[in-house]
């Protein structure tokens, strides 16, 4: 059964009368553009502004429906936009960020179509800070796919996605189709130590150049996990790919969801299997013993309680964004409503919060699911006296 338990909290970016959810013309503090990516913590809420080609920062929990953002990152103001390096002339300049993440103390943003991960040293608190260093490029002022040369150990083609896992930061290197890790975040010009979809550092073939495989991958685009196991969604074959323990060898997945088996990549009816199907699932997050998914062309949030049932084609126990598993409408195929979801992004799980970049709203929106994460938790103490293993 699909859950009602989740509510809606703050809506955060483009809200319109009559109900369309469309951005100013020009940028502003608290409007948004096709966000793609959110982040939070206990002391930052930070938003990749994908559309806008910029970072937002609020200093703490955003309380309010269209709160201002505090920070602006990646343009000279809050009101200035368009993609820079080439194209633009502000020194810090993005193009197309997507993934963000805070570990170590360390900001660290998928500048995608700059191809290349952007460290700074500590969250800036003041708009304009420019970043540290890039992880993907020898300095801040090349921008090109692969360093301009063939893919490699130090090289990245659109990074849409990044986490840090157990101590390893994890990078979909989505142009490569492969997946890129590190032991800790990397010091500047630091190569990958482990690739993940490809034989070698320097292969980049779709599904390896051969049929769908519990090793390949079409579009890795988002990746997250806990010291038990590490989830990658492979959205251009319409699942999500998890492995057992920590993921340091380039070794077939163990688990498979939204497909029947590893060989399988369907992009699935829409009135066929509502609660086991993905379409172009882009994000996820594990948290609380839960694993989300971005289900993103269902318009939807799945959840699995974790460890998820060692059966093909589990089953999610959870949706947000949908009132059950057999629905997949854009903003129910009405107008946009606080409960409803168009082309979801990137997700972020905190506490009893979920936040997501609903992209096609052009908004952030912040969801309490305490009550979904609980019974995650509630399953997992099961397990734990039955002896089971437990996420």
């Amino acid at each position: 059964m699909a859950s009602s338990a989740a509510a809606p909290l703050v809506w955060l970016g483009a809200k319109s009368p009559g109900g369309l959810a469309l951005p100013c013309a020009q940028p502003t503090p608290s409007q948004m553009y096709a966000p793609r990516g959110v982040w939070m913590d206990d002391e930052h809420f930070i938003v990749c502004d994908s559309g806008n080609h910029r970072v937002l920062i609020w200093n703490g929990m955003p309380v309010e429906d269209g709160q201002a953002a505090d920070i602006v990152l990646g343009q000279a103001d809050f009101y200035s936009e368009g993609p820079a390096r080439g194209q633009g002339d502000f020194p810090n300049g993005l193009h197309l960020p997507t993934g963000v993440l805070v570990a170590d103390g360390k900001l660290l943003i998928a500048d995608a179509w700059h191809h290349r991960i952007l460290v700074w040293n500590a969250v800036p608190t003041t708009s304009q800070t420019p970043p540290d260093y890039a992880i993907g490029q020898s300095d801040l002022l090349h921008v090109q796919p692969n360093r301009g040369v063939a893919a490699s150990a130090d090289g990245l083609y659109w990074p849409y996605g990044l986490a840090f896992v157990a101590g390893r930061l994890y990078v979909t290197d989505t142009g490569n189709r492969r997946v890129l890790v590190w032991s800790g975040i990397p010091p500047k010009d630091a190569p990958a130590e482990w690739v993940i979809g490809q034989p070698d550092f320097v292969s980049t073939g779709e599904n390896r150049d051969g049929p769908i495989a519990a090793n390949s991958f079409r579009w890795p685009h988002a990746v997250g996990g806990n010291e038990h196991q590490l989830w990658i969604a492979d959205a251009g074959n319409h699942r999500v790919l998890g492995w057992e323990g920590p993921l340091l060898l380039d070794r077939p997945a163990d688990r498979v969801l939204g497909q029947e088996s590893m060989s399988d990549s369907r992009e699935w009816p829409y009135d066929v299997q509502g609660e086991r199907r993905l379409r172009f699932p882009y994000g996820l997050d594990v948290q609380r013993n839960c694993l989300a998914v971005a289900d993103t062309a269902n318009n939807r949030i799945l959840f699995w309680k974790l460890p998820v049932e060692q059966v093909a084609f589990a089953q999610a126990r959870d949706v947000v964004g949908q009132i059950d598993f057999a629905k997949f409408g854009e903003n129910h195929w009405k107008a946009v409503t606080n409960q409803s979801l168009c082309w979801p992004y990137g997700i972020c799980i905190h506490e009893n919060h979920l936040a997501v970049a609903d992209s096609g709203n052009n908004r952030v929106m912040i969801w309490d699911c305490g009550e979904i994460f609980s019974a995650c938790d509630n399953i997992c103490e099961t397990k734990r006296s039955e002896a089971q293993p437990c996420a």
